[in-house]
């Protein structure tokens, strides 16, 4: 399976620079699109779970440096299909907090190649700086995802508004409370109660604050460094 992934195109996805655009593509198509409008869609769900993890397994086997650190990282995703798979013959709660811890260290995976790949040796495009952008947003679904499995655990660790009470919480909500605060532009519609969900919330907006300022001001950086260092024809 290695080998197939190897030679296969989602591989060029972590090749080339261009595949950092092409990922943030996919991550605003699923974002945007798919969660609040397909959420019901279990088809399209599974297509699109198919997708990232065929992009995961090729970002392994094009990142990893070595043989033994391609098996370990490739623990990760065998486990998340096996615990998915165990889902379907067996209803255990115990297995819903294994896939949820499961979820975090795929996505924090993905982080961590969509950076690798950012920061790698060679001159910042325009696309490690999208990269750069995608690993943001990566970050905010992750929030998401904490968010969802506190409020699924402890109902009432936010609260939302009646509409949204009364129609039953979305995917696509959690994603919308992550972002706005994330990016610090929250609109006060939706409430932490509890100690957990503030915390989060004040961790995701330290987060949130300081990327931008720390790796996103870093590409920049670079950007104008390399721009100083080049000759100038006219005084050759």
């Amino acid at each position: 399976m290695v080998r197939f992934l190897s030679t296969n195109y989602p591989k060029k996805f972590w090749n080339e620079d261009k595949g950092l655009t092409s990922i943030f593509i996919l991550l605003c198509i699923n974002n945007f699109l798919i969660i609040p409008f397909f959420e019901h869609g279990p088809f399209i769900h599974l297509l699109s779970r198919i997708i990232w993890l065929i992009l995961l397994i090729a970002g392994i086997t094009a990142l990893a440096e070595s043989r033994k650190q391609m098996r370990y990282f490739f623990i990760i995703p065998i486990l998340l299909v096996s615990v998915n798979l165990l889902q379907l013959i067996s209803d255990n709660q115990i297995l819903d907090y294994v896939e949820f811890a499961v979820k975090l260290a795929v996505s924090a995976l993905l982080i961590g190649m969509v950076l690798v790949k950012v920061f790698e040796a060679g001159s910042v495009t325009v696309h490690r700086v999208i990269g750069s952008i995608l690993a943001y947003m990566l970050i905010g679904n992750i929030w998401a995802d904490l968010f969802e499995f506190i409020c699924l655990n402890s109902p009432w660790a936010l609260q939302f508004p009646a509409a949204d009470v009364q129609t039953g919480i979305s995917s696509s909500t959690y994603l919308y409370f992550s972002y706005t605060t994330l990016t610090t532009t929250g609109f006060g519609e939706i409430l932490p109660l509890n100690s957990m969900a503030r915390t989060l919330v004040i961790v995701e907006q330290m987060v949130g604050v300081l990327y931008p300022v720390v790796l996103i001001g870093r590409l920049v950086s670079l950007v104008t460094g390399a721009s100083r260092e080049k000759p100038d024809p006219e005084n050759q």
